[in-house]
């Protein structure tokens, strides 16, 4: 009877000291959780939530504990509770845990290549191997929605802006002048390669408040890390040759090239529309140095020099047997150090300095011209990841300006010099903030003060993106962007305020492993644009404005076709501008309203080869005609060119290149000059400006050394 009854009492005290968990696992909104684990930490008691989210067990832990819910996608979920005895429910709701890959990214404006939070749009080998680019940067992403095709420039010209309203920086450092010299009405190239780069962000608005001096368009390149491997290039070119090396150790490497250019020989079997006396030739010289630091430290040195001659005869439009000579030499270089290192727990540190350099010495008819401009750039960030959820930055940047420019006016002896000195300091904060994988929002804040007219400014910068979807997302950015007017304008008035432009941008697009498509409309507000006063170039003004609008398409598809790349690209633009010289608003000449671009990319294994093709159009873009009562009422033909290139590997370190441009011999217009005084018949006389000829041919030979024998130069074509 005694031990009956003292059974009875322990039983009872075991079942009074379980505590009975239970409740329901949801999400955010409300939606139940199947198959949420549930548990006492450290403990081997607990449950899953069934069909509706429910669950339900008992422990015989006592006292304060931890309870534990975890589900695949959902940010674990931690709870205290006091365990004694009682029933205890519970209403727990998960937080979508966020995976970058998944994630809804920051879109509008902006087409990202090497960020892995971001689907690939064009890495360096589309760049090199896009036909009728020729390996140049900006001439592939003139295939791409929000450019329009200005043949006689080579520049990027982005929803309504001139060409200088693209800035480029590279590893977060600006550069002043990206394109290499070019005769008049002739295009000219970037002065970097893009093999140079693992990532390429080209933004046609709305971008990181990081980025200042740039009314249109952001072009930001990452360039590479430590290298891989020991390798030598060299390359055989028609227009000239280069060599390269580089070297790698532990935690460092080192690159060098020589590179000697010179056209006259291909103008030999080429005949050109323009008059050289010297054709254009160069030497270039480049450097890179990496030197990982630390656990995650990585030190990056760059510098680029370059030497460019050419001489031409310019033609009189009405007596074409009166010629000047226009002669212009070119020393340009460029270098840059950045550093970029974690801190210990979420916070990194990365920054820089550069220097820039670029003299131009030009002589029309003997009569000098030379001018000089010298930059420095210095920059330093904070970044602090302080979840999954929120990524912040914060940092300041100085770029100082000095430039010269002097020329002999008409019965003077010695040299008229302007010139002025530019200081932009600047300040930026941002926060990127994921509220979940479905929606994610950025706002940032810029402010620069312009040493020259002493003005501060406070630039917003907001963008939005909401994914309701598994895959097509929908993104909004608004920013105010200004730029210092061009150097032209500011040695005859150094006072200038700079020039503004607000964005306003929507897209949709769907991305999956290997397609995209992206619908993108925007609207622009010029403001404070140079305008003359009276007619008068001398006498500058803030007083101009304008609007740009428009919508674009993009489809690229690398996965439906085997060993095909395409992709298809068109824009509307619908702009007008009341600025320099315009009696009334009006399309500036630069602008054409419809661009259309499609680029095909085929790799045929049977004979080793990659095969491109680029089909470019362009409407007619409006010119001035004296002969006409309106102005800039006329329109040039439309613009159309065929491309083509080959890459043949007939061993992997062995390709042989040829590209043609403009294959079917279109004669393309861009515009027209006009006699600077009418006929006898009381007519301006004009002569077309062409492309210097209907094709551009190159091929070339390029060897690699290497005892990784599957290396190449294909990403560097």
């Amino acid at each position: 009877m005694k031990i009956s009854l003292l059974l009875f009492v322990l039983v009872s005290a075991a079942a009074q000291s379980q505590t009975s968990l239970s409740g329901t696992v949801t999400d955010l909104k409300g939606e139940p959780i199947p198959g949420a684990n549930v548990s006492i930490r450290g403990a081997y008691d607990g449950a899953s939530s069934d069909a509706l989210g429910v669950f339900r067990f008992t422990t015989e832990e006592a006292g304060s504990h931890i309870l534990l819910v975890t589900f695949v996608g959902y940010t674990n979920h931690e709870q205290p509770v006091v365990l004694d005895g009682s029933n205890i429910t519970l209403t727990i709701a998960l937080r979508e845990e966020i995976n970058q890959l998944e994630a809804v990214t920051i879109s509008a404006g902006s087409f990202t290549a090497g960020d892995e939070k971001r689907r690939t749009i064009l890495k360096a080998i589309d760049i090199a191997t896009t036909a009728g680019a020729t390996a140049d940067i900006a001439g592939a992403l003139n295939t791409l929605p929000g450019t329009t095709k200005v043949g006689e420039s080579g520049r990027l010209f982005v929803r309504g802006g001139d060409g200088n309203e693209t800035r480029t920086f590279i590893d977060g450092m600006v550069v002043l002048d990206a394109y290499g010299p070019a005769a008049p009405n002739t295009p000219s190239r970037g002065r970097f390669l893009p093999f140079m780069f693992k990532g390429t962000s080209f933004s046609t608005g709305g971008y990181s408040a990081e980025y200042g001096q740039a009314l249109s368009s952001a072009l930001v390149l990452s360039s590479k890390d430590k290298a891989e491997y020991n390798q030598t290039d060299i390359g055989f070119l028609s227009v000239g040759g280069d060599v390269a090396h580089t070297q790698v150790w532990d935690k460092a490497s080192a690159s060098g090239k020589v590179q000697y250019t010179n056209i006259n020989p291909y103008f030999n079997f080429i005949n050109q529309r323009v008059d050289w006396k010297t054709a254009p030739n160069s030497v270039e010289t480049s450097a890179a140095f990496r030197q990982e630091t630390g656990q995650n430290g990585l030190l990056k040195f760059y510098g680029n020099f370059n030497r460019s001659h050419l001489a031409m005869y310019n033609h009189d439009i009405v007596q074409p047997e009166l010629k000047s000579l226009i002669d212009l030499t070119n020393t340009y270089g460029y270098g840059n150090a950045t550093y970029s290192q974690s801190l210990g727990g979420t916070w990194a540190v990365r920054g820089g300095l550069s220097y820039n350099h670029n003299r131009n010495q030009v002589a029309i008819d003997q009569v000098p011209f030379d001018e000089q401009e010298n930059g420095v750039h210095g920059k330093v960030v904070l970044e602090n990841s302080f979840s999954n959820r929120v990524d912040f930055r914060v940092g300041g940047e100085t770029i100082i300006r000095d430039y010269t420019a002097s020329t002999l006016l008409a019965g003077s002896s010695a040299p008229v010099a302007l010139s002025f000195q530019e200081r932009i300091s600047a300040s930026f904060v941002e926060a990127e903030m994921y509220a979940s994988k479905y929606f994610v929002s950025k706002v940032g804040l810029r402010a620069e003060h312009n040493s020259l007219n002493g003005q501060v400014g406070v630039d917003p910068r907001l963008s939005l993106a909401f994914k309701p979807g598994k895959v097509g997302q929908y993104s909004f950015a608004y920013g105010i962007f200004r730029q210092s007017p061009a150097n032209k304008f500011l040695r005859v008035d150094p006072v200038l305020n700079p020039e503004k432009a607000e964005h306003f941008i929507l897209n949709y697009q769907v991305v999956t492993p290997n397609k995209t498509f992206r619908v993108e409309t925007y609207y622009k507000r010029y403001s404070s644009l140079v305008k003359y006063f009276n007619n008068d170039p001398s006498q500058l003004r803030n007083d101009g404005h304008g609007y740009a609008k428009g919508v674009e398409l993009f489809w690229r598809d690398n996965g439906t076709l085997r060993n095909v790349d395409y992709w298809v690209s068109y824009s509307y633009l619908d702009t007008e501008r009341d600025y320099l010289n315009f009696p009334y608003a009006a399309v500036p000449a630069f602008a054409s309203s419809h661009n259309f671009s499609l680029v095909y990319k085929h790799f045929v294994t049977a004979i080793k080869s990659q095969l491109g093709f680029t089909y470019s159009f362009a409407s007619g873009r409006p010119y001035f005609n004296p002969n006409s009562s309106g102005f800039n009422s006329d329109r040039t033909p439309t613009y159309q060119d065929l491309s083509a290139n080959i890459s043949y590997l007939p061993k992997n370190w062995l390709i042989i290149h040829f590209s043609c441009t403009n294959i079917l011999g279109r004669d393309n217009i861009f515009g027209y000059r006009y006699a600077s005084a009418p006929g006898s018949d009381g007519t301006y006389a004009r002569v077309p400006i062409r492309q210097p000829a209907n094709h551009f041919i190159f091929l070339g030979v390029f060897i690699t050394i290497s005892k990784n024998k599957s290396v190449n130069q294909l990403p560097n074509l």
